[in-house]
């Protein structure tokens, strides 16, 4: 019989597992950003064309302020003060 300990073990290398962690909290971190500074859970779209369009457009302008942040030599995905400084 196993006891608790023993069925909860975690196989997985640790490097692996901190690999995956650091992607997970990237994804996590990127969704917010999509809900918070560009309102991704709301389309006010009547079809599939337009909605797809739009979530288009909000992921290329994502992308644009990555690209811009890293340009002036600011973390990636600071979006905080991304006018002003």
């Amino acid at each position: 019989m196993l006891t608790q300990g023993e069925n909860m073990k975690d196989s997985r290398p640790k490097k692996f597992v901190k690999l995956i962690m650091r992607v997970r909290r990237r994804v996590e971190t990127v969704i917010g950003q999509l809900a918070h500074y560009f309102d991704i859970e709301y389309s006010g779209c009547r079809n599939m064309w337009h909605m797809t369009a739009r979530i288009a457009r909000k992921l290329l302008a994502y992308n644009v302020g990555v690209f811009l942040n890293v340009q002036a030599g600011k973390p990636a995905i600071q979006f905080e003060n991304f006018i002003a400084a």
